[in-house]
């Protein structure tokens, strides 16, 4: 009984009590910790006993501090003609710093409090309290509580993962009672603290650049406004990492100046987030959304914090009036405020940029042009690059969409144009949403004037119907003779959806050569099993994740997989997939596909006949019954039920 849980970080000295909501896995920003045990506050330990089964005598606030492990409060409260208040009656809280936070502090700023003028220390010491008390229940998040220096705010945070901040200091251990009052224990010494965010910004020389892009955006209102936000502030060192052609393009936008910075009821800011967060909540990755909409990964690695993976947090829990502020080394752009080139750039799509670059077609990722981007991933060109000459410029153009486009309003069927002046269709399945050939590999990424929608391959514009694709393509010669002799030419001539699993020349001569004759001269059957080859619905290969059935113009099911990265029709592998045309899709295939058996005892997907089922067991049990009279009865019954289905 009375035991609780502590986790301890290797090699500090810091120490996380444990609860439902703080079970770590056994890390703490990355660092491996080590649970021990400890009687919960106001127990201890008696000999022979199991755990901590003894409650400990309630003494007074100032006897309390040196059994919590907060000697050095104890001890300055004595210096400072704290302690008369602390021993007396009434009922106090007070957020101790433990002893190690009293030796952390910069040796200049613990002179000066300890100095002979004890009237400092004193106060310092009174702005730990609360002429109240409150236990850890009582203390939510955003909350403030009067302290006992002229009723200057303490600023409370209550977290999700379960931490207690106050002013930003992490509670150690909470709610040991006092005959009056209650003790918590906190690893800092906390400030007082009058001034905004605003204010801070105006004072601070290390943020003068902010200062003036602040004053540009008109954001001054809301660092000055009530609340609790966390400000990512860049610092002046931060602004001069960034290319001055880049820099210069944003504060001479007014647009982008407003998507990187300002934040109004339409555009919030990339460097705000909501609520204050303060760095001792952070004790593992998590995904905050700033005031903009945009989202940030922040966590933490050992004694850094780091935003987006990055240890660029350079001076951390500045605390203000109406929240907090983290200064930040690296200047934190929104996509929205970024050229196509600086997002392709900055995701898994670099190499397609080269090839845009080595094209000459630069331009219209860098400026203000209203275009998506369609950009095969890195993974497509591990072999290297194309060569780029004419027809591959042309190609690249038709990766270029007109309009500015989001993934999430495109709908199945839709056609998009290019700067090629080709027409692209969009298609959405279950599990992919593709165009054309191609399917969209990770999330958009906006931009200033363009989107980026990163692909899984390159995009082959359709060039001709199915029966145009077919013609131009040597391998398909006796395909398209048996199409024009089954009389199918216009079938798939017209607009649709064809999915068509074409056999190659290869196929046809893999057949017997009597069995090829026989079908070449039966044009209904000839027609046949070419319909069993198409389905009237277009499925490219990004759309197959493990078994999709189509419905063949035949009327059989044709079964499409994929194994080992290949497509497989019927269980056969294609040869070459999503060759695309401008009523579908064809798929090569090395064997000319079997309709499935017509006999209705072998499909599957037909009822049985009763009647047929019932004489099948007749004519077993008849023979069993011969040889043992006990199954005789069942006999009888079967042949009665016979009769009844015949009537």
């Amino acid at each position: 009984p009375n035991v609780c849980a502590v986790q301890k970080l290797i090699g500090t000295n810091r120490k996380y009590f444990t609860n439902c909501k703080q079970w770590y896995q056994r890390k703490i920003c990355g660092k491996s910790t080590v649970i021990s045990y400890e009687c919960c506050p106001g127990y201890e330990k008696v000999p022979g006993e199991k755990g901590c089964p003894a409650a400990l005598p309630l003494s007074n606030i100032y006897e309390t501090l040196g059994v919590v492990g907060s000697a050095t409060t104890q001890l300055y409260s004595d210096r400072s003609n704290l302690r008369p208040e602390i021993e007396g009656p009434g009922s106090f809280t007070i957020f101790a710093p433990s002893n190690e936070a009293w030796a952390s502090l910069p040796a200049e700023t613990l002179d000066s409090l300890v100095s002979n003028v004890n009237i400092e220390l004193l106060n310092a010491l009174r702005y730990h309290m609360v002429n109240k008390r409150v236990l850890t229940d009582d203390l939510k998040h955003g909350t403030t509580l009067n302290s006992m220096y002229q009723d200057l705010p303490i600023q409370i945070h209550h977290y999700p993962n379960g931490i207690v901040t106050v002013n930003c200091a992490r509670l150690l251990k909470a709610d040991h009672h006092a005959t009056n009052g209650v003790v918590h224990v906190i690893d800092k010494v906390i400030a007082t603290t009058t001034n905004t965010i605003q204010q801070i910004v105006e004072t601070e020389e290390s943020l003068e650049t902010l200062r003036a892009a602040v004053a540009a955006s008109d954001l001054n209102s809301l660092l000055e406004s009530a609340g609790q936000y966390t400000l990512l502030a860049p610092t002046n060192e931060a602004f001069e990492k960034i290319p001055r052609e880049t820099l210069n393009r944003i504060l001479g936008d007014p647009e982008a100046l407003r998507a990187d910075f300002c934040s109004t009821l339409r555009k919030k800011n990339l460097h705000i987030l909501k609520p204050a967060m303060c760095a001792e909540a952070i004790i593992a990755g998590l995904t905050m959304e700033t005031l903009e909409g945009t989202t940030l990964d922040v966590g933490c690695s050992g004694e850094e914090l780091t935003l987006n993976g990055k240890p660029i947090i350079a001076n951390k829990d500045v605390l203000a009036t109406n929240g907090v502020v983290h200064f930040v080394n690296e200047l934190l752009i929104p996509d929205s405020a970024k050229t196509l080139f600086e997002l392709a750039q900055e995701s898994e799509v670099s190499k397609s940029t080269d090839l845009f670059r080595q094209a000459g077609l630069s331009s219209h990722l860098t400026g203000s042009e209203q275009v998506t981007l369609l950009a095969p991933v890195n993974d497509v060109f591990k072999d290297g690059l194309p060569v780029v000459d004419s027809n591959m410029k042309n190609l690249l153009l038709n990766h270029i969409v007109r309009d500015q486009l989001s993934s999430k309003y495109l709908y199945h069927g839709q056609k998009l144009q290019t700067l090629g002046d080709k027409e692209l269709r969009v298609f959405v399945y279950r599990n992919n949403l593709c165009i054309e050939n191609a399917c969209i590999a990770a999330h958009d990424k906006r931009g200033r004037f363009g989107t980026l929608l990163s692909m899984d391959k390159m995009l082959t514009p359709p060039s001709g119907s199915v029966m145009d694709v077919l013609k131009a393509d040597h391998r398909f010669s006796t395909l398209v003779a048996a199409i024009q002799s089954a009389g199918l030419t216009e079938n798939l001539n017209r607009p649709g959806t064809f999915t068509v699993f074409a056999p190659t020349n290869e196929a046809f001569r893999a057949m017997p050569q009597g069995e090829l004759n026989k079908l070449m001269g039966n044009a209904k059957e000839l027609a046949n099993i070419l319909k069993y080859h198409v389905a009237d619905e277009i499925l490219v290969s990004g759309a197959v994740s493990a078994l999709v059935r189509l419905k063949s113009m035949q009327g059989d099911k044709l079964e499409v997989s994929v194994k080992n990265n290949v497509i497989h029709i019927n269980k056969e592998p294609v040869a070459e997939s999503d060759i695309m045309a401008t009523n579908g899709v064809i798929y090569a295939v090395n064997s000319v596909l079997q309709p499935q058996a017509s006999r209705p005892q072998e499909r599957g997907d037909e009822p049985a006949d009763p009647a047929l089922e019932i004489f099948k067991q007749a004519s077993a049990l008849s023979k069993v019954s011969q040889r043992n009279p006990r199954l005789a009865p069942v006999y009888s019954r079967l042949l009665a039920r016979m009769k009844e289905n015949s009537g």
